[in-house]
């Protein structure tokens, strides 16, 4: 007779960067449920928002995440454009394209490390990481910053890509290219690899469809789907790329993608500065009229949409915001059951998961809905927190 075990990954566990718990319910071996529960690192970045004029909301949704920290704001301002009918001169799509394409390389090498080092596999840890340093030398190059950028705003960028930044940044795409070729080939060709990562954590195209799934998520399990080429936006209409879909739905597809993606960021770096044109880099913006915009913006890990409504204030009045991961996260519901306890740490790991984009919280009193605590209430609570544990450390 078979003993149903549960077992914990979080909300605090060596996996996870962030806090996030997965529940699953074992008999044997086999993982056969698993329950998802959300929700332990929220910052109220949609309310804050509402409290901060255009310009200043560029930087806080930046800080939403650290790894797609470009995402965001790229949505936000597209939302800003979208609303106010702002066209963009015609370099800052350029630069925009080219910083995007630098985080899609950045997220998907620090991914790679991370699935290697999930499996045991540290000397695909050590090498992707290795490769990454070179991207995020570039980043600091360029903006000062090797995460959290800084260069998206409302009518174009805050910093140009000068002259002397376009060798360096093609010397880096070379040496990135031939380790992308050691990458593709240590993928397809270890037996090791291939038995821990095929097979697993299905995802069938029906499944995909039905859980919503975005991104690599959605494209290795034979979806054709991305932002870049169904909704152009930055410079994307004006290079030539191809969008990487696989068929098998396991988590060796996923890896597939990714590691195929790089190939396809680096092609478009190289199109925009090659093409890229003189000019300016901003358009001036006096006023946000009244009215509504949506942004999207195909983030490393899939669609990432941000609604703006603004009243003709300085400030919008409402700020929605949609991340990859929110979708993501869930199928997981599917993928990981019927696994090994050995297989469902890197079934998590293989959508790429970003918690703090995913996190949604209200406070309300279930019989009849009414709000308990607004955003402002739980920043106070936060903040007193944080003092008493201070006063307890004697801080």
């Amino acid at each position: 007779m078979s003993h149903k075990v549960i077992i914990p990954i979080g909300p605090y566990h060596p996996l996870q960067e962030e806090p996030e718990f997965f529940r699953l319910y074992i008999e044997g071996e086999r993982v056969i449920d698993i329950d998802i529960v959300i929700g332990y690192n929220h910052r109220g970045i949609e309310e804050l928002s509402e409290h901060k004029h255009f310009d200043q909301v560029a930087y806080l949704v930046e800080r939403i995440c650290g790894i797609c920290s470009t995402s965001h704001p790229f949505a936000y301002v597209n939302a800003i454009e979208d609303l106010a009918h702002i066209q963009v001169p015609e370099r800052a799509l350029y630069i925009r394209t080219i910083i995007a394409e630098m985080e899609r390389i950045h997220s998907h090498l620090l991914w790679l490390g991370l699935a290697g080092h999930f499996i045991g596999y540290n000397t695909v840890w050590m090498w992707a990481w290795r490769y990454r340093e070179p991207i995020l030398d570039c980043f600091e190059m360029i903006t000062g910053n090797r995460n959290h950028y800084a260069m998206m705003k409302p009518g174009g960028v805050r910093r140009d890509i000068l002259e002397e930044h376009i060798s360096p940044l093609k010397k880096t795409l070379d040496e990135l290219n031939k380790a992308t070729d050691m990458f593709y080939g240590a993928v397809v060709d270890d037996p090791v690899i291939k038995a821990r990562l095929k097979g697993i954590g299905i995802l069938t195209k029906e499944q995909a469809r039905n859980w919503c799934v975005v991104g690599p998520t959605a494209r290795a399990s034979g979806i054709d789907i991305d932002v870049r080429r169904d909704d152009p936006y930055g410079a994307y209409d004006r290079v030539d790329f191809n969008v990487i879909v696989e068929k098998e739905g396991d988590i060796f597809a996923k890896t597939l993608v990714r590691i195929k993606e790089l190939y396809e960021s680096i092609r478009i770096i190289r199109q925009c500065l090659d093409k890229m044109p003189k000019g300016e880099i901003e358009t001036k913006i006096k006023e946000i009229p009244a009215g509504e915009g949506i942004g999207r913006v195909e983030a490393p890990r899939g669609e990432c949409f941000h609604y703006v409504r603004s009243d003709g204030t300085n400030r919008p009045i409402r700020h929605k915001i949609r991340a990859p991961s929110y979708m993501n996260v869930a199928s997981n519901k599917i993928a990981a059951v019927g696994g090994t306890i050995s297989d469902a740490a890197i079934t998590l790991a293989a959508v790429d998961p970003c918690y703090c984009c995913t996190e949604r919280c209200s406070v309300i009193r279930k019989k009849d809905n009414q709000k308990l605590l607004t955003g402002w209430d739980l920043i106070k609570l936060s903040q007193e927190k944080t003092e008493k544990l201070k006063k307890e450390m004697g801080l």
